[in-house]
């Protein structure tokens, strides 16, 4: 069994290795609750990934959003290059859920865009999970909703072994109960092709672009051999190998059939439900539909929307949860939920948002109750099948404090760096103050962030400041994003000294210039002036050694009181460290030239990792699938452009030449 191993040049530095070593003894000794509370630029994924050293457990971690989950995907892929780190998110581009809206006796139809390249990956992650256990999930919330049974899509499984008699047509009839397709012509991802005594099978889970070919003497398999799909090139002899279903919803016709007389019954019994009230429209609309459902599933096997029928067709009682990416994990597993002050809330609210939707489809006849069974889980239902969480953030609610074993914290960043210093002054003559102090920072070169409670004070504030002969930007929801950027990159090279907005926080920026953070109206109670969301705007100023905020207000609220002392804590805690190790904080002196170039760099590296998602599942020999991926690679290059992002755009622009240059135009 392959062991988790961290590849990097970097070792636990600051409170990093007291993080490391608590939380894992924590996880050893069977902890089902604990958080990291780490603040911003302390290194939480390097812990996170270390911690994973030391338990050599499978883990799942989560994240509330796409764009943070492929981010750290990345960077669990650079930590850990020999071990499978697997991605697991939404595989809709687009998805407009089924829907009715009474009011108006309308139905909207359920319309989606599948993304195939995501699809594959999450089948490489079940894939993986099935197969080994030296296994990496990053998922979003996702993976709390139905997804197909384990044991069933494990039971299915095809094994083939050297030596072994295998009947051609029944092993065909194998694959394509496992939802593969034959294609004698071309093979692609999920597809086989059988040519005399050679049998190609191309699954759709392979991480890089490698089938495996069985080769028979008569009915005798003599050879198992991987090969590569471009050049066909071998690329491994094997003795035996297994295959899994091509999709994650499996099922066997016996199992199917047995399902549709559920389904009958179930029809059966709404439809005098719908007669008994006299509601005969209703009665009939269920009624057609169903039954041309249970016509589909007896003749092709699926229909559209089969997922409403999950429950029937796994034998689940009502109202028990489905099986979900949780239930491939092993027993033992480790999860960490990265955000968990977002992302815990988010999970506990999936499953109230899909049952409303879902109670007029079922009150008005257009899906029979059993599809309230095809949901994501609840709260309650995800911590029990949860083995051991750790959260990880900066500021963890009181939930998961009280839930927690025990809170570690990690304060100490590797610069040295602290948390700003933090006054309160009254409201009265804020403006002259936040004058003075920004002319202040204009003058050593430093930047200043100015936070208001609406979109108009924050323009009226603009333009105050810009009568005054300041360079002043602001930023709020009616702002595109391509302007954002140029907002934020003219912030840091200079070329504006201050910028205004309502919720800094979800530009995901760090501003090592920031010096001067103003919170107007910071007593005023409500989201923007929570307790959390006041300690993670005083991080914003965390990234420089001069770092100041100043709250403006007429009173002192609970949750400035809370945020000032949590800083106080963190700071205190951060000096001493620092004259225990003779440490001076210095502001991060990269030369924007420098910085920017970091940015491109990694700007390259995602679109080189995008664009390896795209190439998979695609064979480039075939002209068609050329002309399909190129016009893929430009829609992207022009949506970079656009967005000025020139590095993402150049490295598309290279796979396109590239291409063109090895098969012609």
């Amino acid at each position: 069994m392959r062991r988790f191993e961290v590849v990097s040049p970097f070792e636990p530095n600051g409170d990093q290795g007291q993080a490391i070593d608590k939380l894992s003894e924590g996880f050893l000794r069977g902890d089902k609750f604990q958080t990291l509370k780490g603040v911003t630029g302390s290194g939480k994924t390097f812990t996170m990934a270390k911690i994973i050293e030391r338990v050599q457990r499978p883990t799942l971690i989560i994240s509330h959003n796409k764009t943070l989950s492929a981010q750290l995907f990345r960077e669990f892929k650079s930590f850990f290059p020999n071990n499978a780190v697997e991605y697991f998110v939404s595989y809709y581009d687009y998805y407009q859920p089924e829907a009715y809206i009474a009011a108006r006796d309308l139905y909207i139809e359920k319309d989606c865009d599948i993304n195939r390249e995501i699809d594959q990956m999450r089948l490489r992650a079940t894939y993986s999970l099935m197969e080994r256990r030296d296994v990496i999930v990053v998922a979003t919330v996702s993976c709390i909703y139905g997804l197909g049974m384990p044991d069933v899509y494990k039971g299915m499984r095809v094994h083939v072994e050297k030596g072994q008699q295998l009947n051609t047509k029944k092993f065909a009839d194998s694959l394509i109960s496992l939802q593969y397709s034959r294609n004698d012509d071309v093979l692609e991802r999920g597809n086989f092709r059988i040519k005399g005594d050679v049998i190609e099978v191309y699954p759709p889970y392979m991480e890089t672009d490698e089938a495996y070919r069985i080769e028979l003497d008569w009915d005798e398999i003599v050879k198992i051999r991987r090969f590569n799909v471009l050049n066909r090139d071998v690329t491994g002899e094997l003795d035996e190998t297994v295959f899994y279903p091509a999709k994650h919803f499996v099922v066997p016709r016996d199992k199917l059939i047995e399902a549709t007389d559920r389904i009958q019954k179930e029809m059966e019994e709404q439809v005098e439900f719908f007669r008994s009230q006299g509601r005969m429209l209703e009665a009939e609309r269920i009624k057609t539909r169903t039954t041309y459902d249970i016509e589909m599933l007896k003749e092709m096997g699926t229909c559209p929307g089969i997922e409403n029928y999950s429950g029937p067709i796994s034998g689940r009682a009502r109202g028990e949860p489905p099986a979900t990416l949780l239930h491939y994990f092993p027993d033992d597993f480790l999860c960490m939920i990265d955000e968990a002050h977002v992302s815990v809330p988010q999970i506990g609210a999936m499953y109230e948002g899909d049952r409303s939707r879902k109670e007029n489809l079922i009150n008005f006849g257009f899906r029979l109750p059993s599809a309230f069974d095809n949901r994501p889980l609840k709260k309650a239902e995800f911590d029990a099948k949860m083995n051991q969480i750790i959260y990880v953030t900066a500021t963890p609610r009181p939930e998961e404090v009280k839930q927690s074993t025990q809170v570690v914290e990690q304060l100490i960043r590797p610069t040295g760096l602290l948390d700003p210093i933090v006054e309160v002054r009254p409201s009265e003559g804020q403006m002259e103050d936040i004058y003075r102090e920004v002319r202040e920072r204009i003058d050593r070169n430093e930047r200043s962030l100015i936070l208001t409670l609406t979109k108009k004070m924050a323009e009226d504030l603009t333009d105050y400041l810009t009568e005054l002969g300041l360079n002043v930007k602001y930023i709020h929801s009616e702002i595109d994003t391509f302007e954002r950027v140029e907002i934020l990159k003219a912030l840091r090279i200079g070329e504006i000294d201050i910028l205004i907005g309502i919720n800094l926080l979800r530009e995901g920026i760090d501003l090592p210039e920031v010096s001067f953070i103003a919170l107007l109206d910071a007593d005023k109670i409500g989201f923007l002036r929570s307790e959390t969301s006041l300690i993670q705007i005083i991080g914003r100023a965390a990234r420089n050694a001069a770092g100041k905020v100043v709250m403006y207000a007429d009173h002192m609220s609970p949750a400035m009181e809370a945020a000032i002392r949590e800083t106080k804590h963190r700071r205190e805690v951060q000096e001493a460290y620092n004259k225990e190790h003779g440490i001076t904080p210095v502001t991060i002196k990269k030369a924007v030239e420098d910085i920017l170039e970091h940015e491109q760099q990694e700007a390259r590296d995602e679109a080189t990792m995008d664009l390896e998602v795209l190439k998979q599942g695609v064979n480039l020999f075939r002209a068609a699938d050329r002309k399909k991926l190129i016009k893929r690679l430009t829609q992207e290059m022009t949506a970079c452009a656009e967005r000025m992002e020139y590095e993402q755009a150049a490295v598309y622009r290279d796979q396109i030449r590239e291409i063109e240059t090895q098969f012609g135009k």
